[in-house]
């Protein structure tokens, strides 16, 4: 433990851009067919280094099929909240579920060339202090790890809601559930909060039959993956209102509130309408009285495309759904990035008013039926998927697997990891660094990044930018 807060901790969002520059970034690798382990890359992230954009350190875990998807930090800088009793934890461990297994990696980060396995929780424990599985989201909070999870208990899942459980910061035994009080809540997928304000947000992708062998079309069909966003209070650890986005507005993803604590208002990324095949984003903000609300602020069209150009999955629609898999906000709360994995598109929009987000750039870059490569000549496998903002939201990161099995549904002809770069304009657009490409070991594939310090998806800030 330190004397002294850990110094990649900022009470606000302007110090945290202020912050010096990530030269390394961690990245999932993922072994699609459970053939061998999966791992964690350290990228060489710094433009001065002669090992830039080259993995310089691998972690290769001692188990397989454990499926990484999410990841997150042991702490960070909502660990400076007044009423956190952590303030000068170090963030030194990542948080690696396996979504699959259920089992949980805890990663020594301290020396990132020499990062190793901290500890290890099996499936077991995790079932037994939580009645949860499918760990999938990492947050870290001011009192502890949350978890959320995909799947209740039994063999497949479905034996009870998912829901949330706690881990100790320090120790990383799992302390229990963190539900009091759910209401209409039955799935989940991912959730951020505003700390002085001490309120929740959750939304929903579906349970573990709908998603681990393949998107199940009929489900789709009928409209009965996760359409829903859950408002809770904080510290009761209640929820306090549900609301539908439309049972048409299928698998309601990425939760992303402004930094800026004293704004009340988010985003969550909806990945397909099924009357239209459209992706969209809903604005989420809080009224006056303390209730909330949410509207449909951005929509983005499919593209007609021949059959026969499709996978099968798609053939009868004859076009291409953007499938708005992932979204993240820059620090400023300026701009959105969108991943329209589907399309092979990155976006990026102006939300400088939340009511009414502008697309300022495009980046193509994959996508089905199309294959755009990267500048460089080089192959892009699937399409724009997880994205990671640099503190100081001059570069935009991402990945490619969205997950195994739907990968092989949606691309059934491609294969490969890959992570990618674009420089930020200073008015906004957006430019692939040709210099920057990574391409993982064969038999991998690329997930989730957190970069060095702390970055735009893992911290929370106490205290509003002056």
């Amino acid at each position: 433990m330190n004397l002294r807060p850990d110094p990649t901790f900022h009470a606000t969002p302007r110090l945290a851009m202020e912050a010096p520059a990530e030269t390394l970034a961690f990245t999932l690798m993922l072994s699609p067919d459970g053939s061998q382990p999966d791992g964690l890359a350290v990228v060489d992230v710094d433009p001065k280094s002669k090992s830039y954009g080259e993995i310089v350190h691998q972690v290769i875990m001692p188990n397989k099929g454990d499926e990484f998807h999410h990841f997150g930090w042991n702490a960070c800088s909502s660990s400076l909240s007044p009423l956190s009793g952590h303030a000068f934890l170090e963030r030194r461990y990542l948080i690696i579920p396996g979504i699959r297994s259920s089992r949980i990696y805890v990663i020594d980060v301290k020396d990132p060339l020499k990062a190793k396995i901290h500890k290890i929780i099996e499936p077991e424990e995790v079932f037994a202090k939580t009645g949860y599985s499918r760990p999938h989201t990492i947050h870290c909070g001011p009192e502890g790890i949350y978890v959320s999870t995909l799947g209740g208990g039994g063999a497949d899942g479905t034996d009870g809601p998912p829901g949330i459980f706690i881990m100790d910061c320090e120790t990383f035994d799992i302390l229990g559930r963190y539900e009091m009080d759910r209401g209409e809540q039955d799935k989940h997928y991912d959730f951020w909060w505003n700390l002085p304000r001490d309120y929740m947000v959750s939304s929903e992708w579906g349970l573990p039959p709908q998603f681990e062998n393949g998107i199940v079309a009929e489900d789709l069909l009928s409209n009965k993956y996760g359409h829903k966003i859950h408002f809770w209070k904080l510290r009761e650890r209640r929820n306090v209102q549900t609301i539908d986005l439309g049972e048409n507005h299928q698998m309601a993803l990425e939760i992303r509130p402004a930094h800026d604590p004293s704004k009340d208002y988010g985003f969550c990324g909806v990945v397909v309408d099924t009357t239209n095949l459209q992706g969209s984003i809903f604005t989420w903000w809080r009224k006056d009285d303390g209730t909330f609300e949410a509207k449909k602020t951005l929509t983005i069209d499919p593209r007609p495309e021949k059959p026969e150009n499709l996978p099968p999955l798609l053939q009868g629609f004859e076009a291409v759904p953007p499938l708005v898999t992932d979204i993240d906000l820059s620090l400023d709360d300026r701009f959105l990035y969108v991943a329209c994995w589907g399309l092979g598109e990155m976006h990026q929009y102006d939300v400088s008013d939340p009511m009414a987000p502008k697309l300022t750039g495009k980046v193509e870059l994959g996508g089905i039926a199309r294959n755009t490569p990267h500048p460089n000549g080089k192959p892009f496998a699937y399409g724009p998927q997880m994205v990671e903002i640099s503190r100081d939201g001059k570069r935009v990161y991402w990945t490619n697997s969205l997950y195994s099995t739907w990968d092989d549904q949606f691309y059934p002809d491609d294969e490969g990891g890959q992570m990618v770069m674009a420089n930020v304009g200073e008015n906004g657009g957006l430019e692939l660094d040709k210099d920057f490409y990574v391409s993982f070991p064969k038999g991998y594939r690329s997930h989730q990044i957190r970069l060095e310090g702390g970055d735009c998806s893992t911290d929370s800030f106490c205290y509003p930018s002056v």
